[in-house]
């Protein structure tokens, strides 16, 4: 146990990134992850686990209950580091329940084996409350409340200033793809060639999150800079049928990666001297500048590609005029309603003279 845990990377004969920790039930763990999510959930859950067995220095079969909150408690302890978001030390709650989220999917996993001492699962779902009725759901607390915040746009000013610093036709496809298609990372890196359909103004994309398909309207903006790009840039003879590669070095005429596309944006954001501003943040603008526009929030949530409706109404308080509107509307409603009780009780009161 003295190595564990120990991360360690290797590649597979497929070229993918694989990581172990020293234990077997770990590593078999991460292997059953490496074949069902997308890279950056692998490596998520390999420092998630790694974080978890660091404090909680036993062997995986003997972690109970009291150890999970030891490890809350570890995370959330006083720290020097301060947030300047909530003025908080410590880890942040939402980083801390994804730990917890990584470590009951691994407690899961052993249970679901059956071959293993682990019989239940013990990160706790929430804690009892003394609520009575209801669903079990509104009779428990989570151990970590993580807040609902709005997310963060950029102003148009922002934009402008971001497009212009961008240096090449395909720095400027993916960025629009991000910003008028509202596209996230990792579906801008998987689109290929044939998925663009510049004569119906659309894009296939072929592997959203959690593996859903859907086809996205894209604006002309896009299809001229990735037509430019094709045109004028891309490396003839590359053996890739991804749209965005390397332009030039050892791994020129390869696929862009993850870590390449953030390094392409966090220059362009530096150039353009904006203190924030990231990948994720350009698709809520999209999503946001579309809902304005009058975008039904049913339209917006299929361009978005969410499951659920719910993850597409915190657009609704993103936008500077729906709310604003909404209260005028019922304002101006209920100023009617008073005044109609008020002529009533004046009539009412002539009457009684």
């Amino acid at each position: 146990m003295s190595s564990f845990p120990c991360l360690v990377r290797s590649v597979s004969p497929s070229g993918a990134t694989r990581f172990a920790l020293g234990d077997p039930l770990v590593d078999r763990y991460l292997g059953f992850v490496a074949g069902r999510a997308r890279a950056e959930t692998l490596r998520a859950t390999v420092f998630d686990l790694k974080a978890f067995f660091t404090v909680i220095v036993k062997a995986p079969v003997d972690v109970v209950a009291a150890d999970v909150f030891e490890f809350l408690a570890h995370q959330r302890g006083d720290r020097w580091v301060i947030r300047n978001g909530d003025r908080e030390s410590g880890l942040s709650a939402r980083t801390i329940a994804r730990r917890l989220s990584s470590v009951s999917g691994f407690y899961a996993y052993l249970v679901a084996r059956g071959d293993t001492p682990v019989v239940s699962n013990p990160v706790p779902r929430g804690l009892s409350t003394r609520r009575q009725g209801g669903s079990k759901r509104s009779q428990s607390v989570p151990l970590v409340r993580v807040p609902r915040t709005l997310p963060t746009i950029l102003s148009p000013a922002e934009v402008r200033a971001l497009v212009s610093a961008l240096r090449t036709h395909r720095d400027r496809a993916m960025i629009f793809a991000m910003l008028l298609g509202g596209l996230r990372r990792c579906e801008v890196l998987g689109l290929r060639l044939k998925d663009l359909w510049p004569g119906e103004h659309r894009v296939f994309v072929v592997d959203g999150k959690g593996g859903h398909q859907r086809i996205v309207s894209m604006s002309d903006k896009f299809f001229t800079a990735v037509g430019d790009y094709l045109d004028l840039e891309r490396p003839p003879g590359c053996s890739t049928d991804r749209v965005f590669v390397v332009l030039k070095g050892q791994r020129r005429g390869q696929p862009l990666t993850a870590a390449g596309l953030d390094e392409i944006f966090t220059g362009a954001r530096q150039r353009a001297g904006l203190d924030h501003g990231s990948c994720h943040q350009l698709r809520h603008t999209c999503l946001t500048r579309l809902r304005e526009a009058g975008m039904s929030l049913e339209a917006v949530q299929a361009q978005a590609g969410h499951r659920s409706i719910e993850s597409t109404r915190i657009y609704l308080h993103l936008t500077n005029d729906w709310l604003a509107n909404e209260y005028k509307r019922a304002a101006a409603l209920i100023d009617i309603d008073n005044a109609a009780i008020a002529g009533q009780l004046a009539s009412d009161a002539e009457g009684i003279r």
